[in-house]
């Protein structure tokens, strides 16, 4: 805010605190202004106003801030991990805030774990002191666009944060242009009719060299692949011979000690 503002928030703060019949001293209003100058002096005013309707008791700085904190758009801790929840499907588009996205590098191995309480603790407390920090640095919410696999999904989300403004109408025109389809190539048809052993006249000889090193390559490795499932199968067949060898041995045994 600029010094007219603080000033004018300043006499703000003593007639609040006159209709809820109570005296602020200037000094504490000057005070209580230049606290309150790193946030909008429209939110600062929206906040006041809501003091002077729900206010049964004295004016204080924590009223006027638990306020202005509820207004700048961040999500309560559930909500935030719903979210977060969202995010961890890799094939969902979600918009988050900072605070979720660096509250998940503290969640996420242990959901990857399997413990889902644990994970939902851990974000919790690490999203609660990254808000608690932003607010009293007057941070203002910052919305992400995090990108899923799924292009459909994308849309959607993407449209949706627009309509409630959560990102501006040009981040989602920039997003939504990126997802527009690229033609596949000729030398991308050529590829794919090489992996499938449909050649392609229109492909360069050295890009015809450089697949079929490819899949030699390829049909090497699944030549060892075939030879390790037939040795394992040879190996698990003696088992079971040697296991039954056993067990006649040891009944013959056992009846022969009967006799």
């Amino acid at each position: 805010m600029a010094p007219d503002q603080i000033a004018r928030l300043a006499l703000a703060i003593c007639a609040t605190a006159e209709a809820l019949g109570q005296t602020v001293t200037p000094t504490a209003a000057e005070v209580m202004a230049d606290d309150l100058a790193d946030f909008p002096p429209d939110v600062v005013a929206a906040a006041l106003k809501s003091c002077r309707r729900e206010l049964t008791t004295r004016l204080t700085m924590g009223a006027i801030l638990q306020r202005i904190q509820a207004a700048d758009g961040r999500p309560g801790k559930d909500e935030a991990w719903s979210i977060a929840l969202s995010a961890s499907d890799e094939f969902e588009t979600v918009v988050l805030t900072q605070e979720i996205r660096q509250a998940m590098s503290a969640s996420n191995p242990i959901l990857r774990a399997g413990d889902k309480v644990g994970a939902r603790m851990a974000f919790i407390s690490s999203y609660e002191r990254l808000v608690t920090f932003a607010r009293s640095e007057a941070k203002p919410v910052k919305w992400e666009v995090s990108l899923g696999c799924d292009p459909q999904r994308r849309v959607t989300a993407i449209e949706g944060a627009v309509r409630s403004q959560l990102i501006s109408h040009e981040t989602g025109t920039r997003y939504l242009a990126d997802l527009r389809l690229e033609p596949i190539t000729s030398e991308g048809q050529a590829i794919a009719g090489l992996l499938t052993g449909e050649v392609r006249p229109q492909v360069s000889p050295e890009l015809r060299a450089r697949l079929d090193q490819v899949r030699a390559i390829l049909s090497a490795s699944n030549i060892r692949k075939d030879q390790a499932r037939r040795k394992e199968a040879q190996r698990h067949r003696v088992e079971i011979y040697l296991r039954k060898r056993e067990t006649r041995t040891a009944i013959a045994n056992y009846l022969g000690s009967a006799q």
